[in-house]
């Protein structure tokens, strides 16, 4: 079952158990529970950003979006285009859930990452980001947190708008989006093209290597009733990235001419309805995905996932609680082939599970409210778990609110740690348990006509980790599960301020804790690629024909682990400040002219050891919007 999308007062108002807010622009959280929960009334930590947010920042790459939320790092291994990891308060990479349009994008062809690599912005009217365990919401994978984006609706008439933009590196980036509603039926859809010839990742003046990325998507809904909708929503995602990899006598890392092509193709439907306390959801989804890697013009192998999920929740209110009872089902498969080693490697897996979800939301008094979710996940490749999430909401003014909350996480291991991988020198261990995690969080917020402010305090603890083994004997590869647990904790602070007539102001600071964990054999293990400081400060707002988006992000020293060095060592990556800003201007009502530059401050900086990143870049561009 994956979360029905809503957005903006117009939804609440759709969903008449919703709890009543006095504030005209009150949002909603759509992962903080089975059910959209008005923000302040979620006992969660979220950031959203909004479309409005997101055309003033402009970047296309939703990565650079994600960074500016408490508690997530980014990770890429080079320039735009090629392997981008996010790890929400010091999780692993795997152990996010992506959600687009309520499709779970996780790719089962690579690992289990969400490919946020592929994610762009042009077509997004919402960001969404939920940190903490919640498994019990969303079951597997969502160990770290939930991101959940959303593509326009339509709430009235008819929109066009769309931009074209050309800048450093030879970069061409296009989007358009469309949105027409008609008494009961509203069709939306986008289309965008981003593309560059890069820079050289390995850093040592060699070829560029470029990326491209097309998608396009299209969703229909139909209101048989003000109560009831039926709808569908497809997504296809094209990418092709050129990177450089390792030489294949030295097995360290060079310049050299690979590349990977992939494409996404999702859909959904689903059907909602109200009545008389009564609410009843039914939906499916289908992904397919397909991984091509190449070194020159040889191809290497390539991997193909597909997974299909259906499920079922219907929702009583009585009183002041409501009960929520659901269940899914869901198929992955998986193959792999190989051309390097004639397909003596090649992979077919597959693998399904079924859960069962039941939750209470009660309202015992207007400033004291519960929420509890029990989840039982019946596993086919690995031992079934069962994870539960509770939460306690206090609003003791109109203006405070305290919530304490206890969740657990789940990830199963993924085909690539169950069976292998298919250039030979990675075996499988079929053996594995699924990864566990208990976490605590508790956190205050305030909140003024012009202002907010909140800090939260977490911790979590990670077991039966999955990590990669070597044997120095045979020279090959596995997996196991860390005899110990692993360690995260740490504080996040928020602010936003509201700048009359100017803009909105939002600023966080993340200090994060990942301590060492016994692994197999006694080997002591750390966490990589988690800043233990990092911050942002984001301002967007206009004034006049003016509009603007500016944001610095801070990210603080961190460990990485250098593998072309034996025995291989860990070193420490530099901090470094990333600064954005983009300046439009309008032409006509309709017509904007703008100018955006990335990286202001030409900061020399790797998020992961080996790999360059591209210094300061500036872009120019018309954005265009008829009938809003």
């Amino acid at each position: 079952m994956n979360p029905l999308i809503f957005v903006g007062v117009a939804a609440a108002a759709a969903q008449q158990h919703l709890p009543a807010s006095d504030d005209a622009d009150a949002v909603i959280v759509v992962t903080g529970a089975r059910e959209p929960v008005l923000v302040d009334q979620a006992p969660v930590s979220a950031t959203i950003f909004d479309r409005r947010q997101l055309e003033s920042l402009s970047s296309p790459v939703a990565s650079d979006v994600l960074r500016l939320s408490p508690g997530v790092s980014v990770s890429s291994t080079g320039p735009k285009g090629t392997q981008t990891q996010i790890r929400i308060r010091g999780a692993e990479a795997n152990h996010s859930l992506l959600f687009v349009d309520g499709i779970r994008f996780n790719d089962p062809a690579a690992g289990g990452e969400p490919r946020f690599e592929l994610l762009t912005t042009d077509s997004l009217s919402r960001v969404e980001i939920v940190r903490g365990p919640q498994s019990a919401l969303w079951g597997s994978d969502a160990l770290g947190g939930v991101i959940a984006v959303e593509t326009a609706r339509a709430d009235a008439g008819t929109r066009f708008s769309g931009l074209g933009e050309y800048g450093s590196h030879d970069s061409v980036r296009a989007s358009a989006q469309f949105a027409h509603r008609a008494e009961r039926f509203e069709l939306s859809g986008s289309a965008g093209l981003v593309r560059s010839d890069g820079i050289d990742s390995f850093g040592n003046g060699g070829e560029r290597d470029g990326f491209d990325n097309r998608q396009a998507s299209l969703k229909a809904v139909f209101h048989p009733s003000l109560s009831g909708e039926i709808g569908v929503v497809g997504h296809w995602v094209e990418g092709k990235s050129q990177y450089d990899g390792f030489d294949p006598v030295t097995f360290q890392r060079a310049d050299t001419l690979d590349a990977t092509e992939n494409r996404i193709f999702a859909m959904r439907g689903w059907g909602s309805f109200d009545w008389n306390g009564w609410s009843l959801l039914l939906d499916a989804d289908y992904l397919d995905s397909v991984n091509r890697n190449r070194l020159g013009e040889t191809p290497l192998n390539s991997t193909f996932g597909q997974r299909f999920t259906a499920g079922g929740q219907v929702s009583r209110q009585l009183g002041a609680h409501r009960f929520t009872a659901a269940v899914e089902h869901e198929r992955e498969d998986f193959r792999g082939r190989d051309q390097t080693y004639g397909g003596a490697t090649d992979q077919d897996r597959s693998r399904h599970l079924t859960a069962f979800i039941a939750a209470w939301r009660a309202d015992w008094a207007k400033a004291i409210s519960t929420d509890v979710t029990v989840r039982h996940d019946d596993f086919s490749a690995s031992p079934g778990a069962t994870t539960l999430r509770a939460a306690l909401l206090v609003r003791p003014t109109s203006q405070w609110t305290v919530h304490v909350a206890y969740g657990e996480g789940v990830a199963q291991p993924t085909f690539y740690d169950l069976y292998g991988f298919f250039p030979g020198s990675f075996i499988g261990n079929p053996d594995l348990v699924s990864e566990s995690a208990r976490g605590w969080e508790a956190g205050v917020r305030w909140r003024g006509s012009q202002a907010s402010l909140g800090v939260s305090a977490f911790t979590n603890h990670l077991r039966n980790e999955i990590v990669d083994t070597f044997d120095s004997t045979t020279f090959l590869s596995s997996t196991a599960n860390v005899d110990g647990k692993s360690r995260r904790r740490g504080i996040e602070f928020d602010a936003q301020y509201r700048l009359a007539g100017i803009g909105d102001l939002a600023v966080n600071y993340t200090y994060l804790d990942a301590d060492d964990r016994q692994a197999v054999g006694g080997v002591q293990l750390r966490e990589v690629r988690r800043p233990r400081h990092s911050g942002n400060v984001a301002l967007t707002g206009s004034w006049g024909a003016f509009d603007w988006g500016a944001s610095l992000a801070y990210v603080g020293k961190r460990a990485d682990t250098d593998f072309d060095l034996f025995p291989a060592r860990r070193i420490i990556l530099d901090d470094y400040v990333l600064a954005s800003l983009k300046l439009g201007y309008k032409l006509t009502r309709e017509i904007e002219a703008y100018a955006r530059v990335e990286n202001a401050f030409d900061d020399k900086y790797r998020d992961v050891v080996g790999y360059s990143t591209a210094g300061r870049t500036i872009y120019a561009g018309l954005r265009f919007r008829f009938g809003e």
